[in-house]
């Protein structure tokens, strides 16, 4: 019963005059936190944030390097300026190289060492190790540590490159913004791709380039969702870095036009070259780092200023070796060095960039891999001129090609290679050669190694990110321990139309096709069968006419891998065959493979039982 005393409440006002108040007002920031995070209309303002953000990011690590630089040497780039002297110290002469690495040495090592580890080295290896094991997730605190602690390395001496600190920056922001937001791992992952993309794109002016890097060396996975906001980000990236340092191509390409078929044999041959040299300096550099860490006793911190000692001698010889050095890497695709100098440069740059990694520097192998590359090149071009002077045309352009070429060899990365030169350039008539000779080298490296530069540092940590995490079921199971019974068969002389109704009672939507004797001939799929009968003229063809051969499983092989080989096939199963893959034996689809991590998982996660109770 209502008190006839109380006063009338007035009536709720509704409709858009309403005030908004504090509750719905957060139940309005709530849902517009949800969508940020879940929809595809936040991961990809979350992109564009990425984006912007390795872009600024860049600027500030090109101001660092540029600053520290004339701060240590005196110079805007040191290895141009020959054995010149420091002007703010010109009594040392040129020995002030003996102490610009142990400068910077004294407070990148300590830096490193307190703060993020991680920060040690080329960076890419830690950032797929964050994404294909750790959900994306790298440590906030690594941007700032990684861009002071390269530039400083760099500025210093440091004969390494700035693409991968500026990737482990991007990435480092990609990952911090989407732990701040709390998306999910998948999404992370993204992200962490990104930046990487975002911190190339800017440094390089390759949007393109940025793109492809992520794609094939960071996420190693090709999705519509992540390649678009990859390129979101990309160009959001480029935009600020061409706002700041312009929108001309990084590398000036002589006139080049293949006038001789022969010519391409040249490149091929220089492919060839390039992938061993992209190999060897692979070994090479953790050769060295082994070394170093055999001979070191002390503390880690004090590593790379006691190790600055041995590459400032090596500056003292080989000036051109300071910093990153392109303005070297341009004087060699000018033709302004010697034919043996050429020679000198590569194996100095090599030795170089190893003794700076392995001493404990930090910083990029990238832009020496293409350093490598144009010395190699331009000899290679210098020598093809002087034997066929008719025939090989300019030697830049084979220093051009071999950039990217032994890029390939070294990354294994031939999409990236082959782009990036493009955009680097600006000219389309390299494409052929330069395509012609990417592929060969990335052939030749994986005959010789099955690691490349990036995932030898994290196999030597005993992390092989192509198989799954240890402790995971997958890690220990085979096809073995989810075979099934070998279907059905059909005869490879069996009727299409017999086929079809067989294949209408077959639970996968696909049989196994056998010869006469029992020989295993490949798997009739219900779609290609209704595809084939549509057509009246094949209806009393045989199925063996139509059978196709899916990837060979066997029982030995890893399960993770007859899952990615399931993924990629025409049917919901996979014939398993034996090792000589002639006979058939088994089966497995979907539901053997899921049935079977389940068990393992039940078996891992189940608490120990003492058998001797009940």
């Amino acid at each position: 019963m209502t008190d006839a005393a109380s006063p009338a409440l007035p009536a709720p006002v509704v409709g858009p005059g309403a005030p908004v108040g504090p509750l719905t007002a957060q139940r309005g920031l709530r849902r517009g936190w949800s969508a940020l995070r879940e929809s595809k209309g936040g991961l990809l303002v979350l992109s564009l944030l990425v984006g912007a953000g390795a872009g600024g990011g860049a600027l500030v690590f090109r101001w660092l390097i540029e600053t520290f630089t004339l701060w240590l040497s005196g110079h805007g780039d040191y290895s141009a300026a020959g054995h010149a002297a420091n002007p703010h110290a010109p009594w040392l002469g040129r020995y002030f190289v003996l102490a610009a690495p142990v400068l910077a040495g004294l407070v990148y090592g300590p830096l490193v060492h307190r703060f993020a580890r991680e920060a040690r080295g080329h960076g890419v290896p830690e950032v797929m190790y964050a994404v294909a094991r750790r959900g994306g997730r790298i440590a906030p605190q690594v941007a700032a540590v990684k861009a002071l602690a390269s530039a400083l390395c760099i500025g210093g001496g440091g004969s390494v490159g700035r693409e991968g600190p500026i990737v482990q920056i991007g990435s480092a922001l990609g990952s911090t913004l989407g732990t701040w937001v709390k998306v999910a791992e998948d999404r992370l992952r993204v992200l962490v791709a990104c930046g990487a993309a975002g911190g190339i794109a800017a440094t390089f002016n390759a949007p393109l380039a940025g793109v492809f890097f992520a794609m094939e060396l960071i996420l190693r996975d090709f999705t519509a969702e992540a390649f678009g906001m990859v390129v979101l980000a990309s160009v959001t990236a480029s935009v600020i870095g061409r706002a700041s340092f312009g929108n001309t191509p990084f590398l000036h390409l002589p006139p080049f036009h293949v006038q001789h078929l022969a010519q391409y044999g040249l490149f091929a041959l220089l492919g060839l070259l390039a992938g061993v040299v992209g190999v060897t300096f692979s070994k090479v550099l953790y050769r060295v780092e082994d070394a170093c860490d055999a001979l070191w006793r002390g503390p880690e911190w004090a590593r790379p200023a006691a190790g600055g000692v041995l590459l400032g001698g090596l500056l003292l010889v080989l000036p051109q070796m300071y910093g990153v050095g392109y303005p070297v890497l341009q004087d060699a695709l000018a033709g302004r060095y010697a034919l043996l100098f050429l020679l000198a440069l590569l194996v100095g740059k090599m030795a170089a960039t190893s003794l700076t990694i392995g001493i404990g520097g930090s910083g990029g192998v990238f832009a020496p891999s293409l350093f490598i590359g144009a010395m190699l090149g331009s000899f290679f071009g210098r020598a093809a001129g002087d034997l066929l002077p008719h025939l090989a045309g300019p030697a830049g352009a084979y220093g051009l090609v071999g950039m990217g070429a032994v890029f390939a060899g070294a990354a294994r990365a031939p999409i990236t290679a082959v782009i990036i030169l493009f955009e680097l350039t600006g000219e389309y008539t390299i494409i052929l050669p330069l395509m012609a000779a990417v592929v060969l080298a990335t052939g030749v490296s994986r005959v010789l190694t099955g690691e490349t530069i990036y995932t030898a540092k994290l196999r030597r940590r005993g992390v092989d990110i192509d198989s799954p995490a240890p402790g995971t079921p997958a890690a220990a199971l085979t096809v073995r321990d989810a075979m099934e019974p070998t279907p059905a068969t059909l005869s490879e002389t069996t009727t299409l139309a017999q086929a079809a109704d067989a294949l209408a009672r077959s639970p996968h939507g696909a049989l196994p096709v056998l010869a006469a004797d029992g020989t295993y001939r490949g798997v009739a799929t219900a779609r290609t069968v209704a595809e084939t009968l549509a057509d009246d003229t094949h209806a009393a063809s045989s199925v063996g006419t139509i059978a196709h051969l899916p990837a060979a499983v066997t029982p030995a092989t890893a399960l993770d891998r007859a899952l990615r080989s399931l993924a990629g096939a025409d049917s919901q199963a996979l014939p398993v065959l034996d090792e000589d893959r002639t006979q058939l034996i088994g089966w497995i689809s979907h539901r053997s493979v899921l049935t079977a991590l389940d068990h393992a998982n039940v078996q891992r996660t189940a608490p120990h039982r003492d058998p001797t109770h009940p």
